[in-house]
């Protein structure tokens, strides 16, 4: 199936049908496409004999009006059904076969500019800021996977703001259900061919015809869908898995390219010519191949803050086109913990705690960075909550700052959106389908309009920015307020923010010098709250001092909720007498959802997060069971009031 959209008001649809030819009798397809149960077109085709034992033919359908296919933030996701009907000359259907897709246009866009090469995926002519993650197995036993546990992930991944996976090639090619569900969200999908951190004997004729009849296979299956972006060569092959000759440890360039220059962009060629072929994952384009994280062209895996030990900082140095890979580990929440400990397990040291920790620097890392940026935790499980605020940090560091760089970089997918079983790692959702603050966070980092800021310490300065990822010029504000750590507002103010569709840049820079040397940096907090149209669209907050160097106080927080709405969702609100950094609510029995978390609460600002509640429950029970915490818990030595 091709699609054609160079007239203005019309896609032209061309369907090449083959079929097998089991009799010498004539036979015709009828070819149809329905929109909400309408007929758009429909058209007829005779077959006649190929050279392989089929019977092909080629219908062209008009669909004027079209409603186009946009990923998710940037319009509606309508999808057509296409029907292919086999019929011998007597008009009798033998066969059917339908396809739902979306009319769009989907490409990856290379061009040369002043920092290099591009790097940008185009959805009907638009280029758009890739927001997602990295899609992993959903279950170590897949043929566990129902199709209600890919919607709620990938539902998940939607309402966190994403619009693009990349399907890791150490997995699978995923079942129907999950890109059938990544067309009706908007989600667009990087595809990895299934080669991933290994040399591979493309010498051997055998292995070679059985990779091309998978690669031709999958193909077929999935070139249809609208969400379909990309088809990638490899994951990490170029990543010094490749030299000038076999080794230990090395293939050659040249049987290298047998499989990833060669074999598989033939296939996507002949079979999907509408999707672009990329080799490998990360890749280089321009210059040295081996140069596999060049910041000027192609796509980079960025591991130098979790396997370098770069401090957090240094992502504000990376200038590259597209992030594919980047991430930072956490512990689940306790309740996910206990799931697969005994309480003489629960500690980070123990057996079974590093058993359930596939890297080996894994638990050792995530501490050296939490006691970086925090106090030591008084607890086991205010360690695993602590955890994810650090991985929440980690990556919304390095997701602002590459949103505030576009044009120059075009997309970041960080790694991991899922777990195949319970353990430590680098998701934003655990094993059992709970969001970890990295969850929460992302939602806010990737909002389509964020206000943002970078904090200069020496210079006293904060840069406040706005970006835009819509399709329309935002005319607001930014009110910010210079706050002590004990809730004294100490100055603020109100900026004019205007930025332009799919753009960003600052909005301000504020000389905070004499407030910060009248308090210190431990004494100061900057919020900012930008407003379009009187709503409060995104939030954020700075500081001069690592978090456990401020000096908190108890925010002595109360929690009031109302009755439940209509969906089931009661409304919690939250009020803090002082500061609240990254308040979390849990709920201490069953299982229940929430639209926010992890969020800072300023005193005379309350806010509101809805819970949904696995099952019903009064709101007495709900107000029973919710737990509400911040960080000045997380190293406070007094118990906690019942």
């Amino acid at each position: 199936m091709l699609q054609d959209h160079a007239t203005p008001g019309r896609v032209d649809v061309t369907v090449r049908v083959a079929a097998e030819q089991v009799t010498p009798a004539a036979l015709e397809a009828t070819v149809s496409l329905v929109f909400n149960g309408a007929t758009v077109a429909e058209a007829a085709t005779p077959l006649t004999a190929g050279g392989d034992d089929t019977a092909q033919g080629v219908a062209h359908l008009r669909a004027d009006d079209p409603h186009l296919w946009w990923p998710n933030g940037m319009g509606e996701q309508p999808l057509y059904e296409l029907t292919v009907s086999l019929c011998d000359g007597r008009g009798r259907v033998l066969d059917a076969d339908r396809r739902r897709i979306g009319l769009r246009t989907l490409r990856l866009d290379r061009h040369p500019d002043e920092w290099g090469e591009s790097f940008q995926f185009v959805v009907n002519g638009v280029p758009f800021f890739a927001k997602g993650a990295n899609w992993i197995p959903a279950d170590t036993f897949v043929s566990r996977l129902t199709q209600e546990r890919y919607a709620q992930l990938l539902t998940d991944a939607s309402a966190a703001n994403m619009n693009m996976l990349r399907v890791w090639g150490g997995g699978i090619y995923e079942s129907d259900d999950f890109y059938d569900l990544c067309d009706e969200l908007g989600l667009c999908v990087w595809q990895d061919f299934i080669f991933s951190c290994g040399t591979y004997p493309t010498f051997d004729r055998a292995f070679m015809a059985n990779v091309r009849a998978e690669a031709e296979d999958n193909v077929r299956r999935l070139r249809h869908h609208a969400s379909l972006a990309l088809w990638c060569g490899n994951n990490e092959l170029e990543q010094g898995l490749v030299g000038d000759a076999w080794t230990d440890t090395t293939m050659s360039w040249e049987d290298y390219g047998r499989l990833f220059d060669e074999l598989l962009p033939e296939v996507v060629a002949r079979l999907d010519p509408e999707t672009d072929y990329w080799p490998a994952s990360p890749h280089t384009p321009v210059g040295d191949r081996g140069d596999f994280n060049n910041p000027d062209s192609g796509d980079a895996h960025l591991w130098n803050v979790w396997h370098g030990k770069m401090p957090f900082e240094w992502y504000r140095t990376c200038t590259h086109r597209f992030n594919s890979e980047f991430g930072f580990q956490s512990f689940p929440e306790p309740k996910t913990v206990a799931t697969y400990t005994l309480s003489q397990d629960r500690n980070i040291t123990s057996y079974v705690m590093e058993h359930h920790q596939r890297s080996g620097i894994g638990n050792t890392t995530i501490m050296t960075y939490l006691l970086d940026w925090f106090r030591l935790p008084t607890a086991f499980d205010m360690t695993l909550w602590l955890s994810q605020i650090l991985q929440g940090m980690a990556i919304k560091y390095a997701v602002e700052h590459w949103r505030r760089g576009m044009p120059r970089g075009m997309g970041t997918l960080y790694w991991q959106l899922n777990d195949c079983w319970p353990v430590a790692s680098w998701s934003s959702i655990d094993s059992l389908g709970r969001w970890k603050a990295l969850h929460y966070m992302a939602r806010h980092f990737y909002a389509p309009v964020l206000v943002s800021a970078v904090e200069d310490r020496g210079a006293g300065t904060l840069e406040v920015h706005v970006t835009n990822d819509t399709g329309e010029r935002v005319a607001g504000e930014v009110t910010w307020e210079a706050m002590s750590v004990t809730g004294e507002r100490l100055d603020g103010g109100t900026l004019p923010a205007a930025v332009s569709a799919r753009a960003t840049g600052p909005v301000a820079t504020l000389d905070l010098r004499a407030l910060l040397q009248a308090c210190g940096p431990r004494e100061l907090l900057v919020w900012l709250e930008l407003r379009v149209g009187g709503e409060v669209v995104s939030t954020n907050l700075a500081t001069y001092a690592r978090p456990k160097h401020l000096e908190l106080a108890d925010p002595q927080i109360t929690l009031q909720v109302e009755d439940a709405d209509a969906d089931g969702g009661y409304r919690v609100r939250l009020e803090a007498a002082r500061p609240a950094l990254w308040a979390w609510i849990a709920f201490a029995d069953g299982e229940a959802r929430f639209s926010d978390n992890f969020v800072h609460v300023a005193p005379g600002r309350p806010t509101e997060i809805v819970v949904y509640p696995q099952q019903p429950m009064t709101v007495q029970a709900l107000r029973g069971a919710l737990r509400v915490r911040s960080l000045v818990d997380t190293y406070r030595t007094e118990e906690w009031p019942a």
